[in-house]
């Protein structure tokens, strides 16, 4: 067992009064004091943390927050509090609530061509941000790509979300999940949906692996996991986290069925049923029959364009010619129609919630 330790310093004018607040207020415990004549010196644990408040100490007396599961039941329900050598004290949450913000509604588009800066993020992934706004907070879609394949520097971690997806449009990445089994491969057309604070791992991608990562609320909170290890023992497939189930759908074999709007058609990825209803995903392609305008009444429809190209036209807007990277958000009750699509046009869209209405409007 190592014997090193670590301990935060904090100042004071007069030891005597600080003692009474971290022990009785704070439920702290005191370790150590000296000299006893006249004491200037204390150590205090609890809570994972050590303090060393000094006489004399040269820092400023910053802030301490404690994080608890009973927030109302600790140091009398009081939820800032300032100690007698100056410290800050706040008492906030353990585990607080994922906050759904209100959408702000907005017509976006997001073209590749129009060189979105990418940013180096967790694990050495690049991003590029699909939807700039966020819609207020409500929704991130990100583009990630790694250019070097090989082991992937990640460790067991969880998102704090309420629904998250994980579309592969390019290369491939092996992910393990708790209670899942062995390492799972995406490749071009699968997704994972991960739910809620399920524990897993990336492992291993491609040269070049790129994916559509959809997280709801924008900010949201990963946290490491350092005492799982991955896979675990047990495999549970029918297993819910927050009242959703992991998924792996693939492309292979998919059946392909008349889409929301005519002239297309679509495989659904059972995320709607896995989700309870909380997000749905779809992989679009061009069908028989001509186009036509529409509305819809959901919250948040997004569609990423992974081949192709397809036009859109929105009421009030000029047309866009959308090709391969390119993004859109299309509000509800917007009219808009997708026009002149190509052979080969390839599309993802994610709608929160995952049912909902849609009206064509006859031209």
């Amino acid at each position: 067992m190592s014997d090193t330790i670590a301990e935060i310093r904090l100042p004071t004018e007069e030891l005597r009064d600080d003692i009474p607040f971290y022990t009785k207020t704070l439920g702290m415990r005191l370790d150590m004091i000296y000299p006893a004549d006249d004491p200037s010196t204390a150590v205090f644990s609890g809570h994972g943390l050590r303090l060393r408040i000094e006489k004399g100490a040269p820092e400023a007396p910053g802030t301490l927050r404690i994080l608890t599961e009973d927030p109302e039941g600790f140091a009398k329900g009081q939820r800032v509090l300032v100690a007698p050598n100056g410290t800050r004290v706040e008492i906030e949450e353990r585990h607080p609530p994922v906050v759904m913000p209100r959408t702000e509604h907005a017509f976006v588009v997001r073209r590749l061509a129009d060189q979105a800066p990418w940013i180096i993020g967790r694990a050495g992934m690049q991003y590029r941000d699909l939807i700039p706004s966020r819609l207020g907070g409500s929704i991130i879609a990100s583009h990630i790509r790694i250019p070097d394949g090989g082991p992937v520097p990640d460790m067991v971690h969880y998102h704090k979300v309420g629904f998250q997806l994980i579309f592969c449009v390019n290369g491939w990445v092996d992910v393990v999940y708790e209670d899942q089994g062995p390492k799972m491969r995406l490749t071009p057309g699968d997704c994972f949906i991960q739910p809620p604070e399920i524990r897993h791992r990336v492992l291993e991608a491609s040269d070049n692996v790129q994916v559509i990562e959809i997280g709801v609320p924008a900010e949201h909170v990963t946290e490491i996991d350092h005492d799982m290890t991955l896979p675990t023992p047990h495999l549970r497939p029918e297993r819910e986290w927050q009242g959703q189930r992991f998924v792996y759908n693939t492309a292979a074999g998919a059946e392909w069925a008349p889409f929301r709007l005519p002239g297309f058609v679509a495989r659904d990825t059972t995320i709607a049923a896995n989700t309870r209803g909380v997000a749905g995903v779809m992989v679009v392609r061009r069908g028989e029959g001509a186009p036509q305008w529409a509305v819809h009444d959901t919250d948040i429809l997004f569609t990423y364009v992974m081949e192709g190209d397809v036009t859109l036209e929105g009421e009030g807007k000029d047309p866009y010619r959308l090709t391969k990277g390119d993004a859109f958000v299309i509000p509800p009750g917007m009219k808009t129609r997708l026009s002149e699509a190509s052979g080969d046009l390839e599309l993802l869209e994610v709608s929160l919630p995952g049912t909902f209405k849609t009206e064509v409007i006859a031209s």
